[in-house]
């Protein structure tokens, strides 16, 4: 029997005032959230990847301090995921990797 097709990913997200939910672990009540605009949003995820990329810091703190997701508490990790399971844009540049430690910033837009 074939098995599906799974990658494993590891994020950061940084919501800002476009997201969906404007609530997160560390921003409950959504203040900072709301106030921070998507270009804000994608100037931060830039540094935090050259900072990982220099070496200054592991992808795993980064996520653990700076991501809005709940993977944080897990450095990111969102475990194997098949398609179908995630939204297309980061579904697609997650089976798009090639290196174990490959990564770029991806862009969700998400409906109000």
């Amino acid at each position: 029997m074939a098995s599906e097709e799974q990658v494993r990913a590891s994020h950061i997200l940084i919501k800002h005032e476009g997201s969906r939910r404007k609530a997160s672990w560390k921003d409950p009540d959504g203040r900072i959230i709301s106030t921070t605009t998507r270009d804000a949003a994608v100037r931060q995820l830039r540094t935090l990847r050259e900072d990982i990329l220099a070496g200054k810091v592991r992808f795993e703190d980064v996520a653990a301090r700076h991501s809005d997701c709940s993977s944080a508490k897990r450095g990111g990790d969102l475990g194997r995921f098949g398609r179908g399971q995630m939204q297309k844009p980061f579904e697609e540049a997650a089976f798009a990797l090639k290196a174990d430690r490959d990564f770029d910033i991806v862009l969700v837009l998400q409906n109000p």
